[in-house]
């Protein structure tokens, strides 16, 4: 054939590359429009007779495509065969009972749409974004700021205990029943709130924050409002609501930590002499908090009936039951010393213990479901508990560092004002704002009722990482002040602390590389499981139904992602009025396309055996975490009113969100083995997705506007550390620095005015502190001004100051705040 007959047909013979363009235009149109099967069929026919194929040829691919459009016949000669080859290649991953379970447990929510390839954004920014009720506003003024007043960090630290007025105020004003609802005695906050006390708390004192957490969490006020009989929620419910009851959970083993489905606790159904059906248990935990003062213990164990007592098998399968401390067998009061933050964190062994059928939760239907009840609770617990405390460090370490880079000064000018100490600032208050907007549209999600696993699971992850950063960075900036210890030093607990965190509550690495991508890769794909589930049950329907409907998503997001990537996004849609925030729905739209497409090309290639490629799907999880992230902020940034003053720490972190988008793909691109194709995917393709960034740097411009803000006193700032308990008392270092930073800003207003009328002449060139009474006498200042600018100084001086002890004060470990007051 001399020239395709396409080229004459479109637009000439001698227009033929141009005819050939749009042929490809057509080609790419069709694909990113996600167009159904019979236009697919249609544009590949028209295309084989543009180009001249013979009518033979075009007759047997039409008969083809009729076999795949015509679906009875589809099912019969195609899907029933490959279901068949799939299930005896072993290329569908087996899923365990307990992984099962894990996978139904919760909702998905928006990672569904990241996971799409085609985020529907003009829907995700419709989202809640909760606001605390009155009630609970009063809660957060009157009882929260009672209790943070009895709270004295360091008392707590060289005491190793929380007083017994803080205890009083714990049990009398029902922190241990937020959640709990109030027909049962308790408050019935809702999940924002309870993260805001968890918040306020951890600003102020870990250990508080922790005592209070874990009731309100995972434990038996959780498992009994939604699987407790109605006996078991009245008697119990309100005596946990007053701490008249003081709960914690056994879970975690020895031999069963991130693989809690694997406990050995042990469970026994017999008949006593009087034959009564009864469970005997025995177990061995630990990592328990609060089971060393705990007069009710939660107990997950796996319940055997051998003489099937119970009409059920013999291997009846997780259960939770509630048990009293203080009947026979029952062991506590041991202690673990988790980096010497001294909360109760504790082992806890049973032998022999005897308890009856209405100790299981839920009684006699709840046995053998423990496990579907953990997994449940853990979804929505990973949201609140371990984010509000990463939300509420930060916001410390971001008031701790900008007050100090406010207040210090080297060679005449705040620290804040030297660049190298500008950079891990600008990275603290960067995060803050993250944090804020990931806690808030995570919360959402729980208020509205859902709870997605994947979300907090993600949440859970990235604000315990971050946290970390963020006190590191804390430390940096703050030198001296942040290592030595006493009651000066604000962050150190906080330091000391993060790796608690960031192992509990599933361990973060297992919750990276296994949970946020591995169920993320099932629950959130939209066929994925489905394909699993009619592999498993031979469902030829649903299969092709799954199958095809897989086959046809991977077409559209190929087209889309490469779309995407030659138009750097620009033919994304996005909502109407994105306005500055356009580039960045662009860029996560396009992020989505992509991420959806390489998940699919690594669960074709890798099949079953890509959950043990752990720093693969760790990277897919860095992935969708981050464009979750960046989701969240850009929620944050709408539902606040757009306000022009933080758009500098949106684009921060929106910028820092995709580098690590981009961060992942680079590592995909270099470690997915596709057969045959690596060559491609770890050469061009890594080679223009490097090129290709999907972002610029975090410029230094943007960071010096972000820290400008931060170490001024500024509606903004203020903003930015809303949550924080600061106390009245200036001896407490918190009140100390908080009135430091405003003395100090009010001077330099002051010392402003000097330099000015220096430099225009009026005043000769000497340091402002020695022209005062000549600025006065001029008018250049006011009285008012000279006032401030006196005390400015010395308030400055002894903010900045660290703890020192005698010998005898640093042994008795006895030292409070007020018997270092004058020390200085």
């Amino acid at each position: 054939m001399d020239s395709l007959k396409l080229y004459g047909i479109l637009c000439g013979e001698n227009f033929s590359f141009l005819g050939l363009v749009i042929w490809f235009i057509t080609l790419l149109m069709v694909g990113y429009l996600g167009s159904p099967l019979i236009i697919w069929s249609l544009f590949i026919l028209l295309s084989l007779w543009l180009f001249g194929i013979p009518l033979l040829i075009i007759g047997l691919v039409t008969l083809l495509l009729l076999l795949f459009i015509i679906k009875p016949l589809r099912v019969v000669l195609i899907s029933s065969s490959l279901m068949k080859l799939l299930k005896k290649l072993d290329f569908i991953p087996k899923i365990s009972p307990t992984e099962r379970t894990a996978l139904e447990a919760g909702v998905v929510w928006v990672e569904g749409d990241l996971f799409s390839g085609k985020p529907d954004f003009a829907k995700i920014m419709q989202e809640p974004y909760p606001q605390l009720t009155e009630e609970e506003k009063k809660f957060v003024a009157g009882p929260l700021e009672r209790l943070c007043d009895a709270l004295h960090p360091w008392k707590i630290h060289k005491t190793r205990q929380l007083s017994s007025e803080a205890w009083e105020i714990i049990k009398k004003e029902k922190f241990l029943g937020m959640i709990i609802p109030k027909e049962y005695g308790g408050l019935g906050f809702s999940a924002l709130a309870h993260s805001e006390v968890i918040t306020v708390l951890s600003s102020r004192s870990i250990s508080a924050a922790i005592s209070v957490m874990v009731p309100n969490s995972l434990g038996p006020a959780e498992l009994l409002i939604h699987y407790g009989t109605e006996e078991q929620k009245k008697y119990y419910l309100p005596r946990l609501a007053t701490g008249e009851e003081i709960p914690c959970f056994a879970l975690t083993e020895p031999g069963a930590g991130s693989d809690a489905a694997s406990i050995s606790s042990d469970g026994v159904v017999f008949k006593d002499a009087s034959g009564q059906i009864k469970i005997r248990l025995n177990w061995n935990k630990r990592y328990i908090t609060l089971a060393s003062i705990a007069t009710i213990l939660g107990l997950a164990f796996r319940l055997r009936d051998p003489d099937k007592l119970l009409g059920l098998s013999e291997d009846i399968g997780i259960t939770c039951a509630l048990i009293p401390t203080l009947i026979p067998g029952v062991m506590i009061g041991q202690r673990h010393d988790p980096l010497t933050i001294p909360f109760h964190n504790c082992p806890t062994r049973g032998q022999d213990v005897v308890v009856g059928l209405d100790a299981v939760i839920g009684g006699i239907d709840g046995v053998g479901k423990g496990w579907g009840m953990l997994m449940d609770c853990l979804a929505a617990g990973r949201g609140i508990s371990l984010p509000a405390q990463s939300a509420g460090g930060t916001k410390l370490c971001t008031f701790a560092a900008t007050s100090h880079a406010s207040i210090r000064r080297q060679f005449g000018l705040p620290i804040g004002k030297f660049e190298g100490v500008e950079e891990p600032i600008a990275r603290i208050v960067g995060f803050n704002y993250m944090l804020e907007a990931l806690r808030r549209f995570t919360i959402g999600a729980l208020d509205k009722g859902i709870k997605p696993p994947v979300i907090t699971a993600i949440t859970k992850y990235n604000s315990t990482e971050i946290s970390r950063k963020v006190v590191n960075d804390a430390m940096d900036a703050m030198g001296g002040n942040g290592i030595s210890m006493g009651p000066r030093n604000l962050i150190a607990e906080m330091y000391i602390a993060t790796p608690i965190g960031i192992t509990v509550e599933g361990a973060n690495i297992l919750t990276r590389t296994l949970m946020i991508f591995g169920q993320g890769a099932l629950r959130a794909h939209p066929y994925a499981f489905k394909e699993v589930e009619s592999v498993e049950k031979a469902d030829v329907h649903g299969f092709d139904a799954a199958f095809w409907g897989h086959i046809g998503h991977i077409v559209r997001n190929g087209f889309r992602a490469l779309v995407l990537s030659l138009s750097r996004g620009y033919l994304a849609g996005i909502p109407a009025g994105a306005g500055p925030l356009a580039i960045y729905y662009r860029r996560l739209v396009w992020s989505s396309a992509s991420f959806a497409i390489w998940s699919d090309i690594a669960m074709g290639t890798l099949g079953g055996t890509l959950k043990l490629k752990e720093k693969l799907t760790g990277r897919f999880a860095d992935i969708l975490s981050w464009m979750y992230i960046c989701s969240a902020v850009i929620r944050r940034f709408e539902a606040e009113g757009r306000k022009s003053e933080d758009l500098a720490f949106v684009r921060f972190s929106l910028k820092y969100g995709l580098q690590q988008i981009q961060t992942g793909f680079d590592g995909i691109f270099d470690n997915l083995s596709v057969p045959g194709l690596s060559w491609l995917v770890k050469g061009f393709i890594g080679a223009w997705s490097r090129i290709n960034s999907l972002s610029s740097h975090i410029t230094d411009n943007l960071t010096h506007a972000m820290v400008d803000m931060m170490i001024h006193d500024t509606p903004t700032r203020e903003r930015m550390i809303d949550g924080l308990y600061i106390p009245k008392d200036i001896n407490q270092q918190m009140g100390r620095l908080h009135h430091a930073f405003k003395i100090v800003n009010q001077a330099d207003t002051a010392e402003n005015k000097i330099r000015k009328a220096i430099k225009e002449g009026r005043l000769p060139k000497k340091k402002p502190h020695l022209l005062i009474e000549e600025a006065l006498s001029q008018a250049i200042i006011t009285s008012n001004d000279k006032e401030v600018l006196l005390k400015s100084e010395a308030i400055r001086f002894d903010a900045i100051q660290v703890d020192d002890f005698n010998e005898e004060q640093y042994h008795s470990g006895t030292i409070t705040e007020s018997s270092v007051a004058g020390l200085h």
